[in-house]
């Protein structure tokens, strides 16, 4: 029985094969823009030989037209395959990223102790995976739930994209000047009409949000973009003031029952 071939073929979209050279990107970009890897990955590949152009082992740098044909080695699939993704219920008093003024980063959260003991996942822990694992996305230092880390660039490029769609879904408590209890009853309806749409923050019109009133404290925000402390700074521009703020749900995976402070995997099943 013949060996099975070692590469496959990326997907390409159809093209003349007489394309023009302005249509050329570099390879890394190629690979990141079919969605089989992120571009550091596609360099990783690159280095290891794993990617073939026209038959020929590829370079960093290399510029490829949509009639070349891409291959990349199975074992570029194995080794992504190894990479995990991690969903933390971040506390207060960490920061998504690295460290900054005295506070930890989130990652230094995740270890054999702290993962939750209800999560299902066959998949055990090991020091290896916390190479290069690294946050899709932001929540600040004052902010609790929902916040992942990864070493998948295509899990990265979906939630933190320049062409993401993913939503994220937020809990937040708020205050109205001097008014804590019955915030909904003082707030004008034409600012929450605003904080649906009609707000810009660094000089760019936000995209519309869904924000409905959770109770009479708490609003329930539904955003598709992530500007820096954006919830933060949409409250104040209309006089509100955040109390407190929890992301519950990104895309299709929610917060659930994940305890502060723990984490687990996510799951076979699951995907942003």
């Amino acid at each position: 029985m013949s060996e099975p071939p070692r590469f496959h073929r990326a997907p390409r979209p159809a093209a003349d094969a007489a394309a023009p050279a302005a249509d050329a990107v570099r390879l890394n970009k190629r690979l990141a823009d079919l969605g089989l890897c992120s571009r550091r990955e596609a360099d990783e590949w690159i280095e290891r030989g794993w990617v073939r152009v026209n038959g020929q082992v590829g370079a960093m740098g290399q510029k490829v037209s949509p009639h070349d044909q891409v291959t990349v080695d199975r074992r570029a699939d194995a080794a992504q395959a190894e990479r995990v993704t991690i969903l933390l219920h971040k506390p207060v008093g960490y920061v998504s990223g690295q460290a900054e003024d005295g506070h930890q980063p989130a990652v230094t959260l995740i270890n054999a102790r702290s993962r939750w003991r209800g999560d299902a996942a066959p998949t055990r822990f090991a020091p290896a995976q916390l190479k290069g694992l690294a946050p899709a996305g932001r929540l600040d230092i004052d902010s609790v739930g929902l916040l992942v880390l990864t070493q998948d660039g295509r899990v990265a490029r979906r939630l933190i994209g320049e062409d993401s769609d993913v939503d994220k879904e937020y809990l937040v408590r708020v205050a109205y000047g001097d008014v804590t209890t019955g915030v909904q009853a003082a707030f004008p309806a034409t600012g929450l009409a605003r904080l649906r749409h009609g707000l810009a923050l660094d000089g760019q019109p936000l995209k519309p949000a869904q924000v409905d009133w959770q109770n009479p404290e708490q609003l329930r925000f539904v955003l598709r973009e992530g500007k820096k402390r954006q919830i933060r700074r949409m409250c104040e521009l209309v006089g509100l003031k955040v109390t407190g703020l929890k992301r519950i749900r990104i895309g299709r995976v929610a917060l659930g029952q994940l305890p502060v402070g723990q984490w687990r995997y996510l799951g076979p099943g699951e995907a942003f």
